[in-house]
């Protein structure tokens, strides 16, 4: 039985070839769709749930014993003089750079350093080059972090010469190469001062990930807390777009889609009372770019049920890259999911989803670009979400023009929706899975973190029914839905925010 002919006629390009696997998410679907032919679901409508297991599920969380610090930092006057200007180049996704802006400020406060806004690389995937100021609210930056760090928007007529292309074409003395990965504190005092010290200014590239989470100062910790949850926000038409399309998922039945009927459309009516309803973010990681292969590459030798189309495709970038290492795995799929190393599949985060409670009345909005099978391979999903909306659909082209093709303005924007939502939820961890945990850690909000092993070992079991499924989910995910969890050594500050990024309550 093939999970593709239940969701869509339409989807034989994407018929899965993981056997047992397949069989058994089939035989999970078949009641979801097909709830009449089948009991208990046959009784049940709307939802699966009790009013009161339904409304837990949008139920804010209760407080934790943390909260945000009144201030991150005390309030010192900066240095008289500063040691010399400190360039960053910082390539990745937005969510990357964040972190490695964060990390520039505290370099910069560690050396007295002034900081000439980050430079941001051109993605090598998504081919965008957005700049800092294309995409975060450059004036709000400084004004937030006046107190703690000098900031400039252009370096000095005589350092002028200190650019990409400069060190680009040969070995520069000011240009700092070898910054180990989580370098400390005293590296810098170390290698970079001295640099400052001499030419007045330092390029450090690479610099992602280039500073310790461990063993530094705690004001240098709060400051990294400071610039990541309020000095950058997002250039203002990324916010009022992002407040469009809130608008438009809160009250669906006041503009409809939102689409044709002016950029930036007003969402509310004045005389029309209307309680706001909830809705759902899922990124769902499953983008049409070479960086999904990139994903499915680096979780070895995962079967995605794209058919033998995807299986190619994999096989030749895993051999470019991994010179048939991955090929050559001591670990079947099937081992793999059930360690939870491999993302899950549109069909699998469709079932997660309707296991926890949210139904076909659930307002759904998908973080993603396009999605890698267009359509067809999301076709279950939107039969068990039919309210299920993105960027595209709820907004106009007019509305879009701004950002459109530019990868960074696009996430920025899924972004801003993502924290303004009731729940998030990630179809497997990576940089705006952390991002989101993170930042909606700190304010509090529900975000559901999907437990791979189980859900790889749920899958795999080919006897398993839907109650069965469907209890066993829940018990799973009891205290996977935004309790607090603090940071334990070498673990990312952009990750977990307590005890360094907030305070006891």
């Amino acid at each position: 039985m093939r999970v593709t002919s239940i969701a869509s006629n339409n989807h034989h390009h994407y018929q899965t070839q993981r056997g047992g696997a397949m069989v058994a998410l089939a035989a999970l679907l078949l009641p979801v769709f097909f709830p009449g032919l089948f009991s208990p679901l046959g009784n049940a409508s709307p939802t699966l749930f009790s009013l009161d297991e339904e409304s837990s599920l949008w139920s804010p969380l209760p407080k934790q014993g943390w909260k945000k610090c009144d201030a991150f930092s005390e309030m010192q006057a900066l240095p008289k003089k500063s040691n010399g200007y400190i360039q960053v180049f910082l390539d990745g996704g937005l969510n990357q750079q964040r972190m490695g802006i964060c990390d520039a400020v505290a370099v910069a406060k560690i050396l007295n350093a002034t900081l000439f806004i980050p430079l941001l690389e051109v993605n090598p995937v998504w081919q965008d080059s957005s700049t800092f100021m294309d995409i975060f609210d450059v004036d709000h930056f400084i004004d937030v972090l006046k107190d703690d760090i000098s900031i400039v928007k252009e370096l000095p007529k005589e350092y002028s010469w200190s650019t990409r292309e400069y060190y680009g074409t040969a070995i520069r003395a000011t240009r700092v190469k070898t910054a180990p990965v989580h370098a400390s504190a005293n590296w810098y005092l170390e290698n970079v001062l001295p640099l400052l010290q001499s030419y007045g200014i330092a390029a450090i590239a690479p610099f992602s990930h280039r500073l310790a989470f461990d063993n530094l100062p705690v004001d240098i910790q709060r400051l990294r807390c400071k610039v990541n949850f309020q000095a950058l926000s997002f250039v203002p038409h990324i916010r009022a777009l992002g407040d469009a399309l809130v608008g438009r998922l809160r009250y669906p039945s006041r503009t409809g889609n939102g689409m044709n009927t002016g950029y930036l459309q007003e969402t509310t009516d004045k005389n029309t009372i209307q309680e706001p309803g909830k809705f759902v973010v899922l990124h769902l990681r499953f983008d049409k770019t070479r960086s999904i292969l990139q994903d499915m590459a680096a979780h070895s030798a995962c079967d995605f049920g794209g058919g033998k189309a995807e299986k190619l495709a994999l096989a030749k970038y895993r051999q470019v890259i991994w010179q048939g290492r991955v090929l050559n795995s001591q670990f079947t799929d099937e081992e793999l999911r059930s360690q939870g190393r491999c993302p899950l599949t549109p069909e699998e985060i469709g079932l997660l989803l309707a296991a926890l409670g949210f139904d076909n009345t659930t307002s759904l909005y998908l973080a993603s670009h396009k999605v890698y099978g267009g359509e067809a391979r999301i076709s279950a999903l939107r039969k068990l979400f039919p309210l299920m909306e993105d960027k595209k659909s709820l907004a106009s082209e007019a509305e879009l023009a701004k950002i459109e093709g530019k990868a960074s303005l696009l996430a920025a924007l899924d972004y801003y929706v993502s924290m303004h939502s009731d729940v998030f939820i990630s179809a497997s961890p990576g940089n705006m899975h952390n991002a989101m945990v993170s930042h909606r850690t700190y304010e509090n909000l529900k975000t559901i973190r999907p437990n791979m092993a189980l859900l790889g070992q749920l899958f795999l079991n080919r006897s398993m029914g839907w109650t069965e499924f469907q209890k066993a989910v829940q018990e799973g995910h009891r205290n996977r839905q935004g309790q607090i969890r603090l940071r334990k050594e070498k673990q990312s500050i952009y990750t977990y925010p307590a005890p360094d990024c907030m305070c006891r309550a």
